[in-house]
């Protein structure tokens, strides 16, 4: 790369610098910036914005987490799908759920449902989550655990708080996504993962900062949840005023979800609680910062350029497919399940 100041004629131009790396030009920009000042400094500055700049996301979304009434006793919040932008696929459904407080006696847990074509994917915030599913899996999730039900052909599950937190009280949090399996895997058999918060392992350690990796390879480490296309998966806490650089795949879908508290994003976007931050796919890296104390999912996969088809509780590739489900579990195709 040849550059030289554009106010200067060739024959006169005391410089001319030779750069193959971006981080090289800005190396020698510094050293001309002490030997030709003021001409140099103005333009080195810039230089170091661009450098500073130049390799981070961008914002392209910010999707709030509007209330969606669910069943009719419980309302989550949906940042995903969001008028303004539908999927990010594999991501097709985000749902906050609470913190809801369960009284005791309360019952609030949720009939059998059927499933096809995607995996339902819950992080568990607060309180004991019961899951039971046809496919002959009973299973309890403890706040920081997380848990995988791929529904493959067709499931039946049931899911809520757990007889404990039923009869004694407690609060329940919760975010689940809906992430979209390939059509090549649509009619596999189901299957069940989950691990406890202590088997996630820490990732892009600070003080203040506690990170863990659920799912995907990500700063060194790999999370126990398994997934047929790349699915990285990150939760945990920021404490006020630390910030965190996360790294993040040039050509992959990049996603943030405030869960608690506001952060500061790329040092100039401030985003409160209950948003989802939808990046650009170039770039490779963006800043949080924690202006109170936060929560955050970062998520990030490899696009799945499939066509999606989504209504009720199947995720399929075409209208067809969906209604082929409808009519397989009217008809009791998905089987039975006594929860």
């Amino acid at each position: 790369m040849k550059l030289k100041h554009p106010n200067t004629a060739a024959n006169d131009l005391p410089w001319v610098i030779d750069a193959p790396t971006i981080h090289e030009l800005y190396n020698s920009f510094l050293h001309l910036a002490i030997i030709h000042q003021p001409v140099c400094t103005s333009f080195a500055h810039s230089i170091v914005y661009f450098i500073k700049h130049s390799n981070m996301k961008k914002i392209e979304y910010i999707l709030y987490g509007r209330e969606k009434k669910i069943t009719e006793e419980e309302t989550v919040r949906q940042p995903l799908p969001h008028k303004d932008f539908r999927f990010a696929n594999p991501f097709i459904v985000l749902h906050h759920a609470g913190p809801t407080v369960v009284e005791a006696g309360q019952q609030l847990r949720m009939h059998p449902h059927p499933h096809r074509g995607f995996s339902p994917y819950t992080f568990m915030l607060q309180g004991e989550g019961f899951h039971r599913d046809n496919a002959g899996n009973d299973e309890t999730i403890k706040a920081g655990g997380v848990q995988w039900m791929f529904a493959g052909k067709g499931i039946l599950h049931s899911e809520g708080p757990t007889k404990q937190v039923q009869q004694n009280g407690g609060v329940q949090e919760l975010v689940q996504l809906w992430i979209n399996a390939p059509s090549a895997n649509k009619w596999d058999k189901p299957f069940y993962q989950s691990a406890p918060k202590e088997q996630l392992p820490q990732v892009l350690q600070q003080e203040g900062v506690h990170l863990r990796l659920a799912s995907g390879e990500y700063d060194g480490q790999t999370g126990p949840i398994q997934n047929f296309t790349p699915v990285i998966s990150v939760v945990g806490e920021i404490a006020a005023g630390r910030q965190v650089l996360f790294p993040a795949t040039p050509g992959y879908w990049a996603l943030l979800y405030v869960i608690k508290g506001t952060i500061l994003v790329n040092d100039n976007e401030t985003v409160p609680l209950h948003n989802l931050i939808v990046f650009s796919k170039e770039g490779h890296e963006f800043t949080v910062k924690a202006t109170e104390e936060a929560q955050v999912l970062f998520l990030s996969a490899e696009p799945l350029d499939e066509p999606v088809a989504a209504k009720d509780n199947y995720v399929m590739n075409t209208p067809e497919e969906i209604e082929q489900a409808i009519e397989d579990y009217k008809n009791g195709v998905f089987g039975q399940l006594d929860y």
